[in-house]
């Protein structure tokens, strides 16, 4: 009697051990998901221009300074949300002057314009930015999208560039 009340014991403590490991790990995955940002710049190195192109181009942001929860995707340029929650975007865009083209760039989430950007003077630089903050779910997407017969600068100083995280969950 006195061994089988022990091993009952002994299976009890283990049951709770389990129950509270699983606990712990739950609470370790929600608190790494509450921990998302990112910030890149459009060109890894160099300079260059990008565009413009007679349509709607998504721009991939390949310098990657922050990735923290591995949200944004340098390979497509997509934001992925891996929670849902209140995110903040910011985004800077550079260009050259041009008396054809403009410097002009839109936020996008699921395929539909949330922000613009949008700067047009014949010569010398010129730079534009917005930011929002938007409810995301998870699985929602949030990109760059570079407009039509537009185009935009970067260079080794990282000018135009793409950033978000999460605010809080909901």
């Amino acid at each position: 009697p006195f061994i089988a009340a022990q091993v009952s014991e002994l299976a009890a403590v283990k049951a709770k051990a389990n129950v509270t490991e699983s606990r712990v790990e739950a609470l370790r995955r929600e608190g790494e998901a509450k921990r998302l940002a990112f910030s890149a710049a459009l060109l890894e190195s160099g300079a260059g221009n990008h565009g413009p192109f007679n349509t709607h181009t998504t721009m991939v942001f390949r310098h990657v300074t922050t990735n923290i929860g591995n949200a944004y995707s340098p390979s497509t340029g997509l934001f992925t949300a891996p929670v849902r929650g209140v995110y903040h975007f910011e985004f800077h865009i550079y260009g050259h002057g041009s008396s054809t083209n403009p410097t002009a760039a839109m936020l996008v989430k699921n395929g539909v314009q949330i922000f613009a950007t949008y700067e047009k003077q014949s010569e010398g630089g010129q730079k534009t930015s917005n930011g929002v903050t938007l409810l995301l779910n998870i699985g929602d997407v949030v990109f760059m999208r570079l407009l039509a017969n537009s185009w935009v600068h970067d260079n080794q100083e990282h000018h135009t560039t793409f950033s978000g995280h999460l605010l809080f969950t909901m």
